[in-house]
């Protein structure tokens, strides 16, 4: 099978594991809280991309870390997993999985904005005009349709949602600065960050041990939000001729996972979140490929 084709397929599992997990993450919350959640899916992270790392023979790029590489670790690891995780399940607790997993997508819109900001790359008029219309999406979904009263079904679960596209955003442009090996920045991002989640949840007393369902799904959790399709997508990035040629398959996994939440958790899509999302990513599109 030619690389290309092996990328495609790659691009495509990626996109199918990362389709389920809104409505994983609402399956899990219905056991633990979400930072009981956190806890267990960053543990269940760090031990899966442990095996990757000894599978791929890269156990001893973990000796030659530097002090300076393990702080910047622990920092990376306190922003993403830690911290992102924290204000999302948080949003997912509040809100419907279609409501938060669609504010939660434009954080590519806030890439854009985080890039102007701290890489002095230029805004243009295109790019204005794709966040005015990403940002107008998101106002719909969060209204739920009702634009003119700006009525929001649940502000903080909102707020929640949307901050966390900001923190990925961040984390997307701090984690550039690091020229790693990839899977061995996720290790280290996912043993940090279950040491930060391991001290609240003891510090809070929400430590609990979890079997049967609540394991199951918190594992699962682990596995295909964090773990194992990070490391396929990266794979089939590499294998790919060019990254644009796999790129535009992540646009498929919001719609695709609003079908999986209507399937498997039974919650009414909103016509609204449909119109809504759709803007988001069409301003997304604009900025990235109208020249």
């Amino acid at each position: 099978m030619k690389r290309q084709n092996k990328a495609y397929i790659l691009a495509v599992l990626s996109v199918l594991m990362w389709a389920t997990v809104a409505s994983a993450f609402k399956i899990a919350l219905k056991y633990v809280n979400y930072m009981q959640l956190l806890l267990y899916a960053s543990l269940t992270a760090t031990l899966v991309t442990f095996v990757i790392l000894l599978l791929q023979k890269k156990l001893s790029l973990l000796k030659s870390l530097t002090f300076r590489e393990l702080r910047y670790s622990v920092l990376m690891g306190f922003i993403n997993p830690f911290l992102y995780y924290m204000v999302l399940f948080k949003s997912y607790s509040l809100l419907p999985a279609q409501e938060a997993m669609s504010l939660n997508y434009s954080w590519p819109v806030m890439l854009v904005i985080f890039s102007a900001v701290f890489l002095k790359q230029k805004i243009d008029i295109k790019k204005i005009l794709a966040i005015t219309i990403s940002f107008f999406g998101v106002i719909v979904i969060a209204t739920k349709g009702n634009i003119s009263s700006l009525h929001f079904s649940n502000s903080l679960g909102d707020i929640l949602a949307l901050s966390s596209s900001l923190i990925w955003a961040g984390f997307w442009i701090l984690n550039l600065k690091d020229k790693r090996d990839e899977t061995v920045k996720l290790f280290f991002s996912f043993l940090s960050g279950f040491v930060f989640i391991l001290i609240l949840n003891l510090i809070t007393k929400n430590f609990v041990l979890i079997s049967g369902k609540a394991l199951i799904a918190n594992i699962y959790v682990g596995l295909f939000e964090m773990g194992v399709t990070f490391v396929v997508w990266l794979y089939a990035l590499k294998l790919s001729e060019t990254t644009a040629q796999i790129s535009n398959f992540i646009y498929f996994t919001p719609f695709l996972s609003l079908f999986i939440i209507a399937l498997v958790i039974k919650e009414h899509i909103y016509f609204s979140t449909i119109v809504g999302l759709s803007l988001v990513i069409g301003g997304i599109v604009i900025q990235k490929y109208w020249h």
